[in-house]
């Protein structure tokens, strides 16, 4: 079949070269023409593009990148995978979305299957997606319509295209059959619900559960450390429980395109219908506050003010072993490491390169002060207390360290 893909990120491209790799025909759209010429030589290493073979698909013709919307004329399925981010005053931002739709009313020439994996409001496949494309397209064509939230997970090694459960609805009988009939081709687990919005309000909740378990432990680790005990001596206790307890770690907060984005479009759309969202809203604010609260012990165990001291960050990602910095705390623990007057430098051996700044070595004794945010493999334990006199480790991974 003939597929495209519009937007070529970490999901879009993921679903883009299992779909090529199975067989199907795959136009992989993205409005960066820089990005699409990478693809097409076969360079996936990009910071936001998840690190991916190309070689074989690109070599068998089933794979092809371009910044040129009217590309995807002719497909028989458009898969919209486009970043469904928040705004400057962290409100739901559906631009990308609303342009994805623009494009397919614009240049999509015969009927096809739409199916829509970017995360967002239930609803938004039959009250968004398709009144918006149906609307501007210069002839009536009778596309169908679907969804099936994305669930990639950069970095996992177990759980990855081909075995993660994928959820999918459309919103005709017609449509659900289609859309399971395409990712069936390299999916191995299909759960039909009973509508798009199910599947939507899915996908928000998982990640909302795990925003909401996240800000538990935070605050939890607040808590521990003005009592005096461990934190992580704590939840290793209440992990000896073998049934009721799921375990999570305290951090510096939550990054990454799903857990600090998808709470808030479900927020959003609870209060619109006049639920409120009480728990989605406090989950929020005690993990934005957690880079500052790490600041704060950070000064506090340095004579309360971090002033013309030289701090050296490890790990500006997201998480560990990839390469992503989007929404990662480590931006908010550097400014607010530089509004108390510390001069701030960074190391990162998966990101080297971020915000116009280069990763800087983790010397021994570089530094007055190291505070770890995200803890890669390729670090080393010794290296990180040897940085400086004083080690803040938040992640829980450096033994030796003070830390959450």
């Amino acid at each position: 079949m003939r597929i495209s893909v519009i937007g070529q990120g970490y999901v879009g491209l993921t679903i883009a070269i299992s779909a090529a790799k199975s067989g199907h025909e795959v136009t992989g759209f993205d409005n960066n023409a820089v990005l699409a010429t990478c693809l097409n030589s076969g360079d996936s290493h990009i910071e936001g593009v998840a690190s991916i073979d190309l070689q074989g698909a690109i070599k068998a013709g089933k794979y092809r990148a371009t910044a040129n919307a009217s590309d995807i004329a002719g497909s028989e399925i458009v898969i919209i995978a486009v970043p469904t981010p928040l705004d400057a005053h962290r409100a739901p931002d559906t631009a990308f979305l609303e342009s994805a739709c623009k494009s397919i009313a614009a240049h999509l020439d015969a009927p096809a299957l739409i199916i829509n994996e970017s995360t967002s409001f239930p609803g938004t496949v039959r009250d968004l997606i398709a009144p918006m494309i149906e609307k501007n397209a210069a002839k009536k064509l009778d596309h169908l319509y679907a969804v099936s939230p994305e669930r990639v997970d950069p970095g996992n090694e177990k759980w990855g295209q081909k075995n993660t459960p994928r959820l999918y609805a459309g919103l005709t009988p017609e449509a659900s059959e289609k859309t399971r009939a395409f990712y069936s081709s390299f999916c191995d687990n299909l759960v039909e619900v009973s509508s798009p919005e199910v599947a939507e309000a899915a996908k928000l909740f998982e990640n909302t559960f795990r925003q909401v378990n996240i800000a538990l432990v935070n605050e939890f680790a607040q808590i521990a450390d003005a009592i005096g005990i461990s934190v992580h001596e704590t939840l290793d206790a209440a992990n000896t429980k073998p049934y009721g307890f799921m375990r999570f770690n305290p951090s510096a907060g939550v990054g990454g395109h799903c857990i600090p984005i998808d709470p808030t479009y479900l927020a959003e759309v609870s209060e619109r219908l006049g639920v409120p969202a009480t728990f989605i809203k406090r989950a929020n604010e005690v993990n934005l506050a957690m880079p500052h609260y790490i600041v704060e012990r950070v000064a506090r165990d340095n004579g309360a003010s971090l002033k013309g001291k030289s701090v050296l960050v490890v790990g500006v990602a997201y998480k560990p072993n990839v390469a992503d910095t989007r929404e990662t705390p480590a931006e908010i623990v550097i400014e607010a490491l530089k509004v108390q007057g510390a001069l701030v430098r960074w190391h990162d051996p998966v990101v080297k390169a971020w915000k116009d700044e280069s990763s800087q070595p983790l010397a021994a004794k570089g530094a007055d002060i190291t505070v770890v945010v995200t803890m890669h493999d390729a670090v080393n334990v010794s290296d990180v207390l040897a940085s400086a006199p004083y080690v803040f480790d938040a992640t829980g991974k450096v033994p030796g360290a003070h830390g959450l």
